[in-house]
């Protein structure tokens, strides 16, 4: 008897537990910040530093749509580390104005050694916008992408890309994945500099904000850091999105998803904690909604409406393959999971051909 006053006790504690998860993801789910639309602003002079290392899918249409641009002040520099790497052909085909990586900083990243380089070779701009070699951006992309620093509250203005399937299962679950980060630029409380497409003004990084800079292994994550510490806001810039042609398969999917989650968690560990939290909660709902609807009463299928919600704003986001980005949805929590208890373990990162240690 005290036994089956246990169990009835147990389950009643498990349905309200789930219950209370359930309220809690479909307000998340339900609850977005709006969208921050911003004024044309063409005033001030612009730099946009790419830089490249080997050749980049699609890398000569990216470079293109990059140096022509609806803007009526800006330089595009590309910035390599020898004249044998394979991009220089194709940047000077372009007719890209480019320049040599020097030897500016020790431990940090090839590419904040390479952005380091042109910030310091040209000091006489407005604004300074990051661009990495893999992109494809519309026209209008860089007037969009200043637009925010109209307001001098402003520090970062960012967006987030479009990883657009390019071959098979591996290259359509980066673009769900991906969805992960643009859910995650649409609210102030866990938004970031995306370093693919970033602007930011010289004054971030003077004086010792500039050697802070040069000491880090990634280029958004410091400039994040630096927007924080100095008080000033990030702004998100939807109409910039760009496109990242992504021909990815499993070990080329994998390699970048844990090294993307490694260096988020390796950021601050409060990503991780909301992270393991998150989805932990999303994959315990998930699957008790299914364990109980066979083994009770199938009325707790409704438990799967956040599932059903985030599923369906992947479908809307994606304009394409509807079916399969919404089963992709809902695999999306398992596999990020399991990214952020890979990269919670993860001592180094291999970059661009590079290992570069993880250190506190």
């Amino acid at each position: 008897m005290n036994f089956h006053l246990f169990l009835i006790f147990a389950f009643d504690f498990s349905v309200i537990l789930i219950s209370l998860v359930f309220i809690g993801l479909t307000y998340l789910a339900l609850v977005r910040s709006k969208s921050e639309d911003y004024e044309p602003f063409d005033l001030l002079s612009v730099l946009v530093i790419v830089p490249c290392r080997g050749l980049d899918y699609s890398l000569e249409a990216n470079l293109r749509s990059i140096a022509n641009q609806d803007y009526p002040n800006y330089k595009v520099v590309a910035v390599v580390d020898g004249e044998d790497d394979p991009a220089i052909d194709i940047i000077k085909k372009i007719g890209i104005n480019w320049m040599l990586t020097q030897n500016v900083c020790i431990s940090c990243s090839g590419k904040v050694r390479a952005l380091s380089t042109a910030i310091e070779s040209e000091t006489s701009y407005d604004i300074y916008v990051i661009a990495d070699s893999d992109i494809y951006v519309e026209r209008n992309w860089l007037l969009e992408l200043v637009s925010p620093f109209k307001s001098q509250d402003c520090g970062i203005s960012t967006t987030f890309p479009y990883f657009r399937p390019i071959g098979g299962f591996w290259s359509k679950m980066k673009m769900v994945w991906g969805f992960v980060g643009q859910g995650m630029m649409e609210s102030k409380l866990t938004r970031f500099g995306w370093g693919g497409s970033l602007a930011f003004r010289p004054s971030l990084l003077s004086g010792e904000n500039f050697d802070f800079f040069k000491g880090y292994i990634s280029d958004d994550i410091a400039l994040t850091k630096l927007c924080q510490k100095e008080g000033k806001t990030i702004a998100y810039v939807k109409k910039a999105m760009p496109v990242v042609n992504s021909p990815d398969d499993f070990n080329t999917f994998m390699e970048w998803a844990n090294r993307q989650t490694a260096l988020t968690v390796y950021s601050t560990k409060k990503y991780l904690y909301y992270g393991i939290l998150f989805y932990g909660s999303s994959i315990f709902l998930f699957s008790a909604s299914l364990i109980l609807c066979f083994s009770v009463t199938p009325l707790f299928l409704a438990y799967l409406l956040p599932s059903i919600i985030n599923s369906s704003r992947a479908v809307k986001r994606s304009g394409r393959l509807p079916v399969t980005t919404f089963i992709l949805n809902l695999i999306v929590p398992f596999l990020y999971f399991y990214n952020l208890v890979k990269a919670s373990r993860m001592r180094e990162i291999s970059w661009r051909g590079r290992k570069y240690p993880l250190k506190n």
